[in-house]
């Protein structure tokens, strides 16, 4: 089978749904963000693999900000969707909700993005199908996705060029004020 030169957003677009049991929680009675994290990378992995038509690595997560807690009980869902693709790689945003069926109250507890690697049988990098945007809001996506990549890129030449000029000696003024001491002179 021949992969497509394009894909729609809707094609691959997932949803993963799981009941938040008891084994799951911290010792404050909430869910652990590492539970979370596993089923964000398992959707990812889902709607990448399905838009590539191929077997995908998880290269780097973006933004996993835990904006509420997720209760036992709760069922958790994780919608996924791919933004934005280049040559072998994926950008997916994945929302994630939880959900008490007892009450009926739906929160959103966060929004991240992963970006994904296709894999090819040489298990070397291979090309995706380009992305068919079907309405303004994957265009959105896709753009700020651009946007997002562009930002990321920058932080990172410009924090490896701060940290390769770093004097120690010459910043330890910095720390006053912080909630370190110093054990050596």
């Amino acid at each position: 089978m021949t992969t497509p030169a394009f894909r729609p957003v809707s094609y691959s677009r997932t949803t993963l749904t799981e009941l938040m049991i008891p084994s799951y929680a911290n010792f404050g009675g909430k869910i652990h963000g590492g539970i979370l994290l596993s089923l964000m990378d398992k959707v990812a992995y889902a709607c990448a693999a399905k838009h590539a038509g191929n077997y995908c690595v998880t290269v780097t997560v973006d933004g996993v900000h835990f904006l509420q807690p997720v209760e036992v009980g709760e069922l958790v869902s994780l919608l996924a969707s791919v933004n934005y693709v280049g040559n072998t790689s994926l950008m997916v945003g994945i929302k994630v909700i939880a959900e008490n069926v007892k009450t009926g109250v739906v929160k959103h507890t966060n929004t991240s993005y992963f970006t994904m690697v296709a894999k090819g049988e040489d298990d070397k990098p291979t090309q995706v199908p380009g992305l068919t945007l079907e309405s303004q809001e994957d265009a959105r996506r896709f753009l700020e996705a651009i946007k997002r990549r562009e930002l990321s890129q920058r932080y990172q030449s410009e924090f490896i060029a701060a940290k390769n000029v770093l004097a120690v000696e010459q910043e330890l003024h910095l720390l006053e004020g912080e909630r370190c001491r110093l054990s050596f002179t």
